[in-house]
């Protein structure tokens, strides 16, 4: 995740009030002495704001934050379904977030200037209260499982599992097809229980243990030197860059459109870069600026994980593995029939996420407990690391802003307990299978899950919450057995993925909302607006994709590709492995031990007793060289153009890389989000591009006798 560094911001004279309302841009640092002479060191990050007033937690949430925040959270929430219906891999858009923020407020207050129309100054508190409100909104489209679980109920996915040749028949009772009215319903009925199970923690996250929240700290950051002279000037930058991209990335994809015809082997998305041969195994760019833009937001590891798992799969092990059709497989068992080589793609990367996941819970687990015992015996400090007393004089201030606006236990424990029991009587209306005692215990269990995710969250900023969602789908799956299991463990991987994801983002928020003085009511508050927000918008741009694009399909662009591997997790739960090709399950068994083997090699205690310690963190990440594994290595090589773009640029001029990679980045990424809003409402309309560009090999193209222009 890239972060604008604060480059020795300096001040002389004081900053307005920011209660007060000012008639020009220009007067929002006026009167600051840029002196060159004195070092960063000197002074801290609150001193820079000593003589600017924190406004009141209301006055933190403003009309205008709420709209700007409306507006981000449905691109954002179009971004993350593109990315969810077809990769599965979202990057952090924290830092994008409160970018857009901060364009979208300045743009509004310096027109109102222009205009000489009084507004209420723009502080670094109702900037961290609208990216909280959008982290919060496009959230629920990630957890939701819109790409996952909750499509994974459809009859479509039903069929591909069963129909084809599934590795176990489930009930068509199983069988939950999308409607709106039921989306939201189940939104507000799960989303807003994660914010209440550990809302009471806070204090002991925040301040008693003093978890870094990498993703939550960094954001802080970014936007505390927004709204710093030096930090103002280089947003400028930022914005500016990325406008420039925004709009390039828009006006590419809408040119590739006019390219794509009227069926998925046209257009530039089809170019076979590296020639037919590897077209055929999904080896290609396909010019995709999301992609790229997520490439450069994802570590250069991840990416190149990526493309390993993409090679490995799709460069070695299917292709050889289709020339033993006849012998390990039937040789009619095509496309998407699970028996065929369809089912090794399946089961194989089932086996890599399940190892992965099971190690990093153990893992995470073991140093939550761990670190909890060591801390209980240590007395917390108020001064920082180095002892410094800038440092002491901003945890001070800090502190103090954050434990003076409490949020009590009891309104906390109260509304949980009653959003728990409307929320237990909601969903076995919605889905008759789900009996009232499943989601019960799930509540039960769930400020605890809640809490060690949120905890974890801090010591490594990875939240689980995917993982404490997997356990979920095989506990109560195979508990319920043949009579609705498998949609008994989608539902509840649902319930406990929305709680423990909403538990991490929560504490993440007020992380960021106490580097910035930001007031836990406000974050809280912007937390439940947010959330609000999602559970109506995140349902409703699901609907759009699913109205507008063929959803589900495996050889489409919207494979939504762990629909397939989630519904097969729970007919797993239920019946076990059932008939899989032949040497399947002993290839999930090495994948699944490989995965564990390769996350052990990569610890740092492992590697250093081993002698290998300096190449440790070079090791692929299993679980995204999973991912290729089912969907195809396409998108992987867009990935890792965007991380090659990031490298020579950090090569050829470091410190102006960290400035403007998440802006370049950002607006890849929205400037294509953009134009699939645009492309859905045309494909709703039955518009169709107007011309196919495909490509064929030249011997077939002599033999159709095509006219010559």
């Amino acid at each position: 995740m890239g972060v604008v560094e604060l480059e020795d911001p300096k001040y002389g004279k004081s900053v307005r009030p920011s209660s007060t309302l000012v008639k020009s841009e220009e007067e929002d640092i006026e009167g600051i002495n840029m002196n060159s002479d004195v070092s960063e060191k000197e002074y801290s990050i609150e001193e820079l704001f000593a003589s600017t007033e924190v406004p009141a937690w209301w006055k933190q949430i403003t009309f205008r934050g709420i709209l700007a925040s409306v507006l981000l959270g449905v691109l954002f929430s179009i971004i993350t379904l593109k990315l969810s219906l077809t990769t599965g891999v979202i990057p952090s858009l924290n830092i994008s977030a409160g970018l857009l923020a901060f364009f979208l407020i300045k743009s509004y207050t310096r027109i109102l200037s222009k205009f000489n129309i009084p507004h209420l100054q723009f502080t670094r508190q109702e900037n961290t209260v609208i990216q909280t409100c959008v982290v919060a909104c496009y959230g629920l489209a990630f957890s939701g499982g819109f790409g996952s679980y909750l499509t994974g109920l459809d009859s479509k996915t039903y069929h591909l599992v069963n129909d084809k040749g599934g590795s176990g028949h489930d009930s068509t009772s199983d069988v939950k097809n999308p409607h709106l009215g039921w989306i939201i319903a189940f939104m507000f009925s799960v989303g807003f229980l994660g914010l209440l199970a550990v809302v009471p923690l806070r204090k002991v996250m925040i301040i008693d243990y003093k978890l870094t929240y990498p993703s939550g700290t960094a954001t802080a950051v970014l936007i505390n030197s927004f709204h710093t002279p030096r930090g103002y000037k280089q947003a400028v930058k930022q914005v500016l860059c990325m406008g420039k991209y925004l709009f390039f990335s828009f006006f590419f994809s809408m040119f590739k459109w006019f390219f794509s015809g009227m069926n998925d082997g046209c257009g530039f998305d089809m170019f076979p870069t590296f020639g037919l041969k590897a077209y055929s195994n999904t080896f290609y760019f396909d010019f995709s600026m999301t992609y790229v833009g997520a490439g450069m937001i994802c570590p250069h590891l991840i990416n190149i994980s990526l493309l390993l798992g993409g090679i490995l799969s799709y460069g070695l092990m299917w292709p050889l593995i289709e020339k033993k059709a006849g012998d390990w497989y039937p040789l009619d068992a095509r496309g998407s029939n699970l028996r065929g080589l369809y089912g090794y793609k399946v089961f194989v990367a089932i086996a890599i996420i399940l190892g992965d996941g099971l190690y990093n819970f153990v893992k995470i687990s073991s140093l939550t407990l761990w670190s909890l015992c060591k801390s209980r015996n240590k007395q917390v400090s108020v001064k920082s690391e180095d002892g410094s007393e800038a440092a002491s004089i901003d945890d001070q201030r800090r502190t103090s802003i954050f434990m003076k606006d409490r949020i009590p236990l009891k309104v906390a424990a109260t509304c949980y307990v009653l959003l728990a029991v409307v929320s237990t009587i909601v969903i076995p209306h919605l889905f008759p299978p789900v009996k009232w005692y499943y989601i019960f215990i799930s509540y039960i269990f769930a400020p605890i899950l809640g809490f060690c995710n949120a905890y974890g969250c801090g010591l490594t900023d990875w939240s689980l919450a995917s993982t404490y969602g997997k356990l979920g789908l095989f506990i109560f799956s195979a508990w319920a057995g043949s009579h609705g299991g498998v949609l008994v463990g989608l539902v509840s991987c649902g319930v406990m993925m929305v709680i423990v994801a909403c538990s991490a983002d929560l504490m993440q928020d007020f992380k960021t909302g106490y580097l910035t003085l930001s007031s836990p009511r406000s974050m809280f508050a912007s937390q439940v607006i947010g959330t609000f927000m999602g559970c109506i918008i995140a349902p409703l741009t699901f609907w759009l994709f699913w109205n507008a694009f063929d959803i589900g399909d495996p050889d489409g662009e919207y494979k939504a590709p762990y629909a397939v591997i989630y519904r097969e997790m729970a007919v797993i739960g239920v019946q076990g492995f059932g008939a899989l090709p032949k040497h399947c399950l002993q290839l999930c068994y090495g994948f699944f031990i490989l995965a564990v083997v390769i996350n052990i090699l990569r610890e740092p205690l492992v590697a250093k007793h081993a002698g290998y310690g300096r190449w440790a963190s070079y090791i692929p990440v299993p679980m995204a060289m999973a991912v290729p594994f089912y969907i195809g290595a396409y998108f992987t090589i867009d990935m890792f153009v965007g991380t090659v773009i990031v490298f020579i640029w950090q090569k050829l001029n470091l410190k102006k890389s960290k400035l403007l990679v998440p802006a370049v980045a950002s607006g890849l990424i929205c400037g294509d989000g953009i134009w699939t809003l645009i492309s859905a409402i045309l494909a709703l309309a039955k518009r169709q591009a107007p011309i196919c560009m495909t490509f064929l090999p030249s011997k077939i193209v002599d033999s159709l006798n095509l006219p010559s222009y």
